[in-house]
Protein backbone atom coordinates (compact mmCIF):
# COMPACT_ATOMS: atom_id res chain seq x y z
CA UNK A 1 0.00 0.00 0.00
CA UNK A 2 1.32 3.42 -0.91
CA UNK A 3 2.04 5.72 2.02
CA UNK A 4 0.02 8.43 0.31
CA UNK A 5 -3.18 6.36 0.39
CA UNK A 6 -3.57 7.27 4.06
CA UNK A 7 -4.44 10.81 2.96
CA UNK A 8 -7.18 9.49 0.66
CA UNK A 9 -8.61 7.32 3.42
CA UNK A 10 -8.53 10.05 6.08
CA UNK A 11 -9.84 12.55 3.52
CA UNK A 12 -12.87 10.37 2.83
CA UNK A 13 -13.51 10.28 6.58
CA UNK A 14 -13.25 14.08 6.74
CA UNK A 15 -15.72 14.42 3.91
CA UNK A 16 -18.19 11.99 5.49
CA UNK A 17 -18.03 13.69 8.89
CA UNK A 18 -18.50 17.06 7.22
CA UNK A 19 -21.76 15.81 5.69
CA UNK A 20 -22.78 14.47 9.10
CA UNK A 21 -22.08 17.85 10.74
CA UNK A 22 -24.08 19.64 8.06
CA UNK A 23 -27.12 17.40 8.53
CA UNK A 24 -26.95 17.88 12.31
CA UNK A 25 -26.80 21.65 11.79
CA UNK A 26 -29.82 21.46 9.50
CA UNK A 27 -31.74 19.38 12.03
CA UNK A 28 -30.92 21.79 14.87
CA UNK A 29 -31.81 24.83 12.77
CA UNK A 30 -35.24 23.37 12.03
CA UNK A 31 -35.96 21.90 15.47
CA UNK A 32 -38.33 24.72 16.44
CA UNK A 33 -40.10 25.10 13.10
CA UNK A 34 -43.83 24.31 12.91
CA UNK A 35 -46.37 23.52 10.25
CA UNK A 36 -50.14 23.22 10.09
CA UNK A 37 -49.87 19.99 8.10
CA UNK A 38 -48.06 16.90 9.40
CA UNK A 39 -46.97 15.93 5.89
CA UNK A 40 -45.10 19.20 5.30
CA UNK A 41 -43.34 19.51 8.65
CA UNK A 42 -39.54 19.22 8.64
CA UNK A 43 -38.25 15.66 9.13
CA UNK A 44 -34.90 14.97 10.76
CA UNK A 45 -32.22 13.85 8.30
CA UNK A 46 -29.34 11.45 8.89
CA UNK A 47 -26.49 10.40 6.58
CA UNK A 48 -25.85 6.74 5.84
CA UNK A 49 -22.19 5.82 5.60
CA UNK A 50 -20.70 2.94 3.68
CA UNK A 51 -17.22 1.43 3.93
CA UNK A 52 -15.72 0.95 0.48
CA UNK A 53 -12.81 -1.44 0.04
CA UNK A 54 -10.48 -0.60 -2.79
CA UNK A 55 -9.91 -4.27 -3.62
CA UNK A 56 -13.60 -4.76 -4.32
CA UNK A 57 -13.71 -1.66 -6.49
CA UNK A 58 -10.49 -2.65 -8.26
CA UNK A 59 -11.75 -6.17 -9.00
CA UNK A 60 -14.98 -4.71 -10.38
CA UNK A 61 -12.84 -2.66 -12.76
CA UNK A 62 -10.79 -5.69 -13.79
CA UNK A 63 -7.65 -5.23 -11.68
CA UNK A 64 -5.75 -8.16 -10.26
CA UNK A 65 -7.13 -9.62 -7.01
CA UNK A 66 -5.27 -8.49 -3.89
CA UNK A 67 -4.41 -5.07 -5.28
CA UNK A 68 -4.64 -2.45 -2.49
CA UNK A 69 -6.62 -4.89 -0.35
CA UNK A 70 -5.86 -2.90 2.80
CA UNK A 71 -7.34 0.37 1.52
CA UNK A 72 -10.74 1.25 2.83
CA UNK A 73 -12.60 4.51 2.47
CA UNK A 74 -15.86 5.97 3.71
CA UNK A 75 -18.58 7.09 1.36
CA UNK A 76 -21.89 8.77 2.11
CA UNK A 77 -24.41 6.42 0.59
CA UNK A 78 -27.28 8.84 1.05
CA UNK A 79 -29.26 10.94 3.47
CA UNK A 80 -32.45 9.49 4.88
CA UNK A 81 -35.36 11.24 6.53
CA UNK A 82 -36.67 10.05 9.86
CA UNK A 83 -39.97 8.19 9.83
CA UNK A 84 -40.91 9.25 13.37
CA UNK A 85 -44.22 11.06 13.61
CA UNK A 86 -44.16 14.81 14.26
CA UNK A 87 -45.44 16.06 17.59
CA UNK A 88 -48.84 17.75 17.64
CA UNK A 89 -49.62 20.79 19.80
CA UNK A 90 -52.80 22.73 20.28
CA UNK A 91 -52.03 26.39 19.47
CA UNK A 92 -55.16 28.02 18.03
CA UNK A 93 -53.49 31.47 18.04
CA UNK A 94 -50.62 30.36 15.82
CA UNK A 95 -51.03 31.65 12.24
CA UNK A 96 -49.80 28.26 10.93
CA UNK A 97 -52.39 26.27 12.90
CA UNK A 98 -54.78 24.06 10.96
CA UNK A 99 -58.58 24.27 11.20
CA UNK A 100 -58.52 22.33 14.48
CA UNK A 101 -55.98 24.77 16.00
CA UNK A 102 -53.11 22.26 15.90
CA UNK A 103 -49.54 22.82 14.79
CA UNK A 104 -46.98 20.09 14.13
CA UNK A 105 -43.34 20.30 15.11
CA UNK A 106 -40.45 18.22 13.75
CA UNK A 107 -39.32 14.93 15.22
CA UNK A 108 -35.88 16.39 16.04
CA UNK A 109 -34.45 15.39 19.41
CA UNK A 110 -32.07 18.24 20.26
CA UNK A 111 -30.13 16.19 22.84
CA UNK A 112 -29.49 13.37 20.34
CA UNK A 113 -28.47 15.89 17.71
CA UNK A 114 -26.01 17.61 20.06
CA UNK A 115 -24.53 14.22 20.97
CA UNK A 116 -24.24 13.35 17.27
CA UNK A 117 -22.58 16.71 16.63
CA UNK A 118 -19.96 16.10 19.34
CA UNK A 119 -19.31 12.60 17.97
CA UNK A 120 -18.96 13.86 14.38
CA UNK A 121 -16.69 16.69 15.51
CA UNK A 122 -14.39 14.28 17.35
CA UNK A 123 -14.31 11.87 14.42
CA UNK A 124 -13.41 14.81 12.15
CA UNK A 125 -10.64 15.84 14.55
CA UNK A 126 -9.32 12.26 14.63
CA UNK A 127 -9.07 12.18 10.84
CA UNK A 128 -7.21 15.50 10.86
CA UNK A 129 -4.82 14.08 13.46
CA UNK A 130 -4.22 10.99 11.30
CA UNK A 131 -3.30 13.23 8.38
CA UNK A 132 -0.99 15.41 10.51
CA UNK A 133 0.76 12.40 12.05
CA UNK A 134 1.24 10.80 8.63
CA UNK A 135 2.70 14.02 7.28
CA UNK A 136 5.11 14.27 10.21
CA UNK A 137 6.20 10.65 9.77
CA UNK A 138 6.81 11.16 6.06
CA UNK A 139 8.86 14.29 6.74
CA UNK A 140 10.88 12.46 9.40
CA UNK A 141 11.51 9.64 6.91
CA UNK A 142 12.75 12.12 4.32
CA UNK A 143 15.12 13.69 6.86
CA UNK A 144 16.64 10.26 7.56
CA UNK A 145 17.72 9.96 3.95
CA UNK A 146 19.23 13.44 3.79
CA UNK A 147 21.08 13.42 7.11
Amino acid sequence: MSSFKIFDIAGSGLSAQSVRLNTVASNLANADSVSGDPSTVYKARHPVFEAVRSAVAAQALGAAPGTDAANTAVRVRGIVESTALPSERYEPGNPLANADGNVYSPNVNVIEEMTDMISASRAYQNNVEVMNTSKELMLATLKLGSG
